[in-house]
């Protein structure tokens, strides 16, 4: 094997440095061609004393010298480029990443072509991995701002996680000054705690869940926000700049384009149909007035109630996390034993019983709480049904995928009863085939979609706004 090794390297370097233009990149010459004219190449050309090697054994030795060598080998000789360029070596290669195959797979399959988003017919014999992974190796590393209703998550494309988290864009700021200053106040709060330069690097934004309706004061509203988020980026230097809607980035983080994305906000949850990444506000976006904070204030009303102390409201929101869930049945579940307790750090343990399932269940029973308002499943419900009316599409599956969010969303139970009960609200013909999810990637489902969206081999070209087009379009608005 090693002498085997040792035959490869010294063919590599014998061959490709005249063949490769000096300081190019092993990457530039990658490209995907007619397999029929490769299958000719590789007939009329030899490999010398790696003909007699079995070509799974070949492959074997190109996985063991990695990417960069293996992409070397494409200078050596047509045959050498045929082997090497097969997509199931690159497909081993990106299997290794970081990131997971499956999602990678996704992004470079229905995301790659930016907001007109299409899939391949056959995306085995349409894409070159070899090409893919040479253009996400050379993907700048990106800065990620999910400015939730409630806690902003920041950080780096090319990290596993956000780096950092602090309260919603509203808390910077003076909330009595325009937008744009608060805004401007807090991307650059964000960067100055990245200790990043802001003109060094694209940034992807999620555009909170706002402004639902379809009417013309919304649709004004929505792009008023949107143009101001553009606007303090590119007065900040920001060469590039990604805005996309929240509940969009955590569906495609459930490897999806479209699907209904219920998003259980700090104030509110909303239920957000999408179709081919785009929100469908014609169909109707529902809202129900219960939110985290809710969840979070009805779980403290009680355990005041049993007199059961605590610190603060974090001390509750950090039980309601550990110890809440959602019953599969609240009527069943209200004649179990379910106490559980929790050791809070610095303020001992809590035990809880009852309000373990009670404060879930107003997500579906708002009276509960004292509130008048529809239940989950109904909101649910009722989005579906108007999907199916807007006849949007010949495929109505497309709106059967519900997909969780949010930080409150990943209650334990949550998917499966609401599943349960949407299934329950409609007729046999719409309930077949409904599917609910959990939050792909908890409470950072919506950073995990720009995480995506960031590393595909066409970004930041197929995504981003640039500086220039950004002027370019302001100054013809003004034309106009």
């Amino acid at each position: 094997m090693a002498t085997l090794l040792r035959k490869v390297w010294e063919s590599v370097s014998a061959r490709s440095a005249s063949a490769s233009a000096p300081g190019s990149s092993p990457y530039s010459s990658w490209s995907s061609s007619d397999g029929f004219h490769q299958l000719a190449c590789i007939r009329a050309s030899s490999m010398g004393d790696f003909d007699r090697i079995p070509i799974d054994i070949f492959i074997v030795i190109v996985k063991l010298l990695g990417p960069k060598e293996a992409a070397k080998l494409t200078a050596v000789c047509k045959s050498w480029k045929f082997i090497v360029s097969d997509n199931r070596l690159w497909i081993y290669f990106l299997q290794n990443q970081q990131d997971p195959w499956d999602s990678i797979f996704f992004a470079e399959t229905h995301l790659r072509s930016g907001f007109s988003l299409w899939t391949f017919a056959n995306p085995m014999a349409d894409l070159s991995f070899m090409h893919i992974y040479g253009q996400r190796a050379m993907v700048p590393g990106t800065m990620i701002v999910d400015g939730g209703s409630g806690y902003c998550k920041y950080g780096w494309s090319k990290y596993n996680r956000p780096s950092g988290r602090s309260a919603t864009f509203l808390e910077f700021g003076n909330i009595e000054s325009p937008m744009y200053s608060r805004l401007r106040h807090f991307f650059s709060t964000i960067y100055s705690r990245m200790q990043v330069k802001t003109s060094t690097q694209p940034i992807i934004v999620s555009i909170p869940i706002c402004h639902y309706d379809d009417a013309e004061s919304d649709k004004s509203a929505r792009k008023q926000l949107e143009e101001a988020i553009l606007s303090a980026l590119f007065d900040m230097n920001v060469p590039a700049v990604c805005a996309m809607n929240q509940a969009v980035l955590a569906l495609f983080a459930a490897r999806r384009t479209s699907g209904i994305v219920v998003n259980v906000g700090f104030h509110q949850t909303s239920v957000v149909p999408i179709l081919h990444g785009k929100v469908m506000h014609n169909v109707g976006v529902e809202t129900i007035g219960v939110g985290a904070l809710k969840l979070t204030s009805f779980l403290k009303e009680q355990m005041q109630q049993k007199n059961i102390y605590f610190g603060s409201l974090y001390t509750v929101r950090t039980l309601k996390e550990n110890l809440c869930y959602v019953a599969p049945d609240y009527e069943a579940e209200l004649s179990k034993d379910t106490k559980a307790s929790f050791q809070v750090p610095s303020e001992g343990f809590f035990t809880l019983d009852k309000e373990r399932f009670q404060t879930g269940e107003i997500l579906f029973q708002p009276r509960i709480a004292g509130m008048r308002a529809m239940g989950l499943h109904n909101a649910v419900a009722l989005c579906m049904e108007h999907c199916q009316e807007a006849e949007l599409n010949t495929d109505d599956s497309w709106y059967k995928t519900i997909v969780l969010a949010g930080g409150s969303a990943c209650l334990p139970g949550l998917a499966e009863r609401l599943e349960k009960e949407v299934r329950a609200l409609l007729p046999p013909s719409m309930s077949f085939g409904v599917r609910v999810l959990p939050p792909p990637c908890g409470v950072d489902s919506a950073w995990h979609g720009a995480k995506l969206i960031s590393n595909l081999s066409t970004f930041p070209t197929s995504w981003c706004v640039t500086r220039k087009q950004f002027r370019q379009r302001s100054r013809s608005k003004l034309i106009w």
